[in-house]
């Protein structure tokens, strides 16, 4: 099971400005053991070993690589993007 709760989602930034660039309309939050929501919009995933599948929803045919308990990488033909989202906490909200 993912972490509930919001995860933000961001690409690297460089040593001259900020460490991520935010990008909003890639986050989601994790509901419970197979749901997500967007917005008012909800969505069911699949989790296996340390890959997630969002099989319906607005990020339906998403995938990602858990890294961490609240640490996901997007994933495109199974290889790792630059686009990592991650469980949004006190110190990075």
């Amino acid at each position: 099971m993912l972490r509930p709760g919001s995860y933000v989602c961001e690409l690297p930034g460089d040593a001259a400005g900020a460490a991520g660039i935010a990008v909003d309309s890639e986050a989601f939050a994790i509901i419970d053991a197979k749901s997500y929501g967007v917005g008012p919009a909800h969505g069911s995933y699949l989790l296996l070993g340390d890959q997630v599948t969002m099989t319906s929803g607005p990020k339906r045919g998403q995938t990602f690589h858990r890294l961490s308990g609240g640490f996901l990488r997007r994933t495109e033909g199974g290889i790792d993007t630059a686009l990592r989202c991650v469980r949004r906490v006190t110190n990075n909200s």
